[in-house]
């Protein structure tokens, strides 16, 4: 009797980059959580920018890192939901210029289509290598496929320019993950951001109006503290959320033109081989 157990499908490789990924950047905000702890402690909070030499009276006059510090518990969250968008955008962009390749991507796909015009493969080929990057990735990929559907004579045409069109999506597919990975998460801190703003705003002005509540003369203390927190978090918030929409859209529009040059050069590339090949 043939043996009727089957081996466990390995995971794909994609599938563990996507995983590694995920893990890294929670590890990353967890450790900007920690940083922001730091800061709002020991730099924000140090007596020095007290009354008193103590964080618990009020900031000495003018002094705005002790006024950030009375924006209470929701100042050190906010400060991670900045710094990740800094630090996620810093990755971002380092990631998409590696991604561009080394030179401009309008010349590189003028000069593919030059030399697909002379029917010079050669030539586009090394121009891919002399790019790199996610694009040169694509098309280089693409035109390899294109040499081999031009000597093959099983196929017909139809069938070779379907094969060169599958390899553009999935050389494609392969590389846009890369290209868009941790854009929602500085998607999703625009929104959260301005909401944990929202929230500081309301609860200082509790503290405000509980200052204002006590029995004969206001605490004033108590309600400038209040009024105090909730300017601070609405400030950080809204702060935040516009550097990660200003962020957001930038590397998503870069994306956008990395794609319309993937798909330009590899329409050409699909065109060329039908005119000149049966």
């Amino acid at each position: 009797m043939k043996n009727q157990a089957t081996k466990p499908a390995a995971p794909k490789t994609g599938e563990k980059k996507s995983s590694g990924g995920n893990w890294f950047a929670v590890l990353t905000i967890v450790l900007i959580f920690i940083i922001a702890v730091c800061i709002y402690n020991f730099i924000l909070g140090d007596g020095s920018h007290f009354e008193g030499g103590d964080n618990k009276n009020e900031p000495i006059p003018g002094d705005y890192l002790g006024t950030v510090y009375k924006g209470g518990f929701i100042v050190p969250v906010l400060m991670t939901m900045l710094l990740s968008v800094i630090v996620f955008s810093i990755e971002r962009a380092f990631t998409l210029g590696k991604a561009t390749g080394t030179g401009s991507i309008d010349v590189f796909v003028r000069k593919v289509k030059s030399s697909l015009a002379s029917d010079n493969i050669n030539e586009a080929l090394a121009e891919c290598d002399k790019q790199k990057g996610s694009v040169g990735n694509v098309i280089n990929s693409v035109l390899h496929k294109y040499k081999e559907m031009a000597v093959d004579t099983t196929m017909s045409k139809d069938q070779k320019v379907l094969a060169i069109q599958k390899e553009l999506e999935d050389s494609t597919a392969l590389e846009l993950p890369m290209l868009e990975k941790n854009l929602t998460i500085i998607a999703t801190l625009a929104s959260v951001a301005t909401l944990t703003g929202l929230l500081g705003t309301v609860m200082g002005m509790i503290r405000a109006f509980a200052g204002m509540a006590q029995a004969g003369a206001p605490d004033s203390s108590a309600l400038s503290t209040g009024i105090s927190e909730a300017l601070i978090n609405t400030a950080l918030g809204i702060g935040t959320s516009a550097l990660a929409i200003i962020a957001y859209n930038f590397f998503t529009s870069k994306i956008d033109t990395l794609t319309y040059s993937i798909d330009e050069a590899g329409f050409s590339i699909m065109q060329n081989f039908a005119s000149k090949h049966n």
